[in-house]
């Protein structure tokens, strides 16, 4: 019994020297582990906390807010075009409907002579019909000058139509790379920024890389509507300007119908 009572007793002891001998091993452990901790934690300290949209915008490089502002100026320069332009086009297509319906319903110049005419069409015809009073009896030569001067008209009419909407084209064109640029300079720091921190920790990394692909997103977001936007108003001026032609046509059908009755008056119309 008293050699089994020394057996644990010197069992014990053996134990507690060998806890007391890890321990100084564990605080140098400790203390050289400390260092890297630190620096984690000091990276981690340095990660930026708001990674909304604002808050990206407001800790990206100067050159990629640059890239990022012109970008919004064109989203709102896109749908500043779209909304004027669209309330111009419907009062004009409007307009050359009724003229459209006038026209075809007239029988001779006499009747349409009232009416107003907004597209300038009827003055055309007028004005030549006037600077051709000496010439009144070639019939030819006096339908093919109408003819002249309207589709002058209309390509006036389409100029006039397309003012504003071209920017659309560029807009769409140049956007997406815009935005790639901000992207790869703000990459470019990302790196750089890995570099001088020497870690390559993924959350350390991931905010700046995502304040980069922000500005391809802001390129995206001017670019898809302008582009849309423009191919909507390219048809619509296209049909605005089909409408113009029909009524041209029309009215020259009204001058060619008072020629062969012999009623269009020598330097009157």
């Amino acid at each position: 019994m008293t050699l089994a009572i020394d057996s644990h007793l010197l069992m014990g002891e053996t134990l507690r020297s060998l806890i007391l001998s890890a321990i100084p091993a564990a605080s140098a452990v400790t203390s050289l582990g400390s260092p890297a901790r630190a620096g984690t934690t000091t990276a981690i300290s340095q990660i930026p906390t708001n990674l909304s949209v604002t808050g990206m915008f407001a800790q990206a490089d100067w050159v990629v807010k640059l890239v990022m502002i012109g970008l919004i100026i064109a989203s709102v320069v896109t749908w500043t075009v779209f909304f004027a332009k669209q309330l111009e086009l419907r009062a004009a297509r409007r307009k050359a409907v009724a003229l459209l319906g006038t026209l075809t319903a007239a029988r001779s110049l006499s009747d349409f002579q009232e009416t107003a005419d907004d597209s300038g069409l009827f003055k055309l015809a007028r004005e030549e019909i006037a600077q051709s009073a000496d010439a009144i009896d070639d019939r030819e030569g006096l339908k093919e000058r109408i003819v002249s001067r309207f589709d002058r008209h209309e390509a006036l009419v389409a100029r006039k139509m397309t003012q504003g909407v071209t920017i659309l084209a560029t807009i769409g064109a140049t956007a997406p790379f815009v935005g790639l640029f901000g992207t790869v300079w703000g990459i470019m720091n990302a790196f750089i920024g890995i570099a001088e921190k020497q870690t390559t920790n993924l959350a350390v990394v991931a905010p700046g890389i995502a304040e980069a692909l922000l500005a391809t997103a802001l390129g995206l977001i001017a670019a898809i509507p302008a582009v849309v936007i423009y191919n909507h108003f390219a048809r619509q001026i296209a049909a605005h300007r089909a409408v113009v032609s029909d009524s041209a046509a029309a009215l020259l059908r009204l001058v060619s119908r008072d020629l062969s009755r012999g009623t269009l008056q020598a330097g009157k119309a």
